[in-house]
């Protein structure tokens, strides 16, 4: 035998033995989540997303937006997309039909809108009902939550919504400019377009604090068809592990999140995206833990069925499982 080609077949012999064994690792699954909007108040899932916190469970998530109502929710009931994130009563309207969807991990806790009035037209006390009496409101179109939730305040306030004050529906970004042009004296908006008004003097600081009035809300949820749930439980067990950790970590790296947010939103003036981030943060925009408590799908539900948006009751356990955020936090 030839003496090179002995020595050359052991030594490839020897490297063979002496690699160590290919460890078999799960092929990555890809997720697709429709948003309503591309909005800061998604921050923590495109935080899960740039910190790789979706990949330690061997997931891909992409997102894709959806502004056609409620296209987002019809993109997971279709099964084009894996999770849609809107508020749970989506998933109340879905079973009237008779879908399954659950929320299985909360994203923004608190309604995200705020009162303005023009300049000059600041109300002097919280007599709310006789301040608002007579006044035209500037608002987001009916169906949409800054809508729901102008209407639920006018109904804690014994005011009518149609014969004490006049509602000016147009599209939210348009509210400033009906405020602005005389249409309306008060208008139901949120950053950036508080700061934008405050600087170019149209209004002052929000005379009403919704996310501090109302409190904890179920307004932003992570929801999924039941029979994700049932068929892939270590997905939805691995997305809601990654949501988690990004919540916790967006409270303990501000500065670090907002880098997120400049990628996320790279045509938005910093001074803006700043605005918008100290106030989210100072009204504790975001859950702390992706618990949804029931005190928070109760002032959800309460809105929309005061809108008229939600006809009948929806039980808490039939539109929500936390059962996944409460594994996830004891192991976290």
């Amino acid at each position: 035998m030839d003496r090179r080609k002995f020595l050359r077949s052991t030594a490839t012999i020897g490297l063979a033995l002496a690699a160590p064994p290919m460890i078999a690792r799960a092929a990555t699954k890809e997720l697709l989540v429709a948003e309503p909007v591309h909005s800061t108040g998604y921050l923590p899932m495109y935080i899960a997303m740039a910190n790789n916190y979706f990949a330690e469970s061997d997931l891909s998530v992409k997102i894709v937006t959806i502004e056609t109502g409620s296209g987002h929710t019809n993109a997971v009931l279709s099964g084009q997309a894996f999770a849609f994130i809107g508020g749970p009563e989506h998933n109340a309207f879905a079973k009237a039909k008779g879908a399954e969807l659950r929320a299985v991990v909360h994203c923004v806790d608190r309604g995200n809108v705020y009162l303005n009035a023009l300049k000059g037209q600041e109300p002097k006390d919280a007599d709310w009902a006789a301040y608002f009496k007579g006044k035209n409101v500037a608002v987001g179109p009916y169906g949409g939550t800054p809508n729901s939730i102008m209407r639920y305040l006018l109904a804690k306030w014994k005011l009518d919504a149609k014969r004490d004050v006049t509602l000016i529906e147009v599209p939210n970004s348009a509210v400033p400019s009906a405020v602005k042009a005389g249409q309306a004296t008060i208008g139901v908006v949120t950053e950036p377009m508080i700061t934008q008004g405050i600087r170019s003097g149209l209004w002052g600081e929000p005379f009403f604090n919704v996310p501090k009035e109302l409190g904890p809300y179920a307004y932003s949820t992570i929801n999924v068809r039941l029979d994700s749930i049932q068929k892939e439980p270590e997905v939805v067990k691995g997305f809601v592990k990654g949501m988690v950790k990004a919540l916790k970590f967006i409270y303990a790296n501000p500065a670090e999140s907002a880098e997120v947010a400049k990628k996320q939103f790279p045509t938005m003036p910093i001074e803006d995206l700043k605005a918008t981030l100290d106030r989210s943060f100072r009204d504790e925009m975001w859950s702390k833990d992706g618990m949804i408590s029931k005190e928070a799908w109760v002032t959800g539900s309460s809105v929309v069925r005061e809108a008229g948006i939600l006809k009948s009751d929806v039980k808490y356990e039939e539109i929500i499982d936390m059962s996944f955020v409460e594994s996830t936090r004891a192991s976290l």
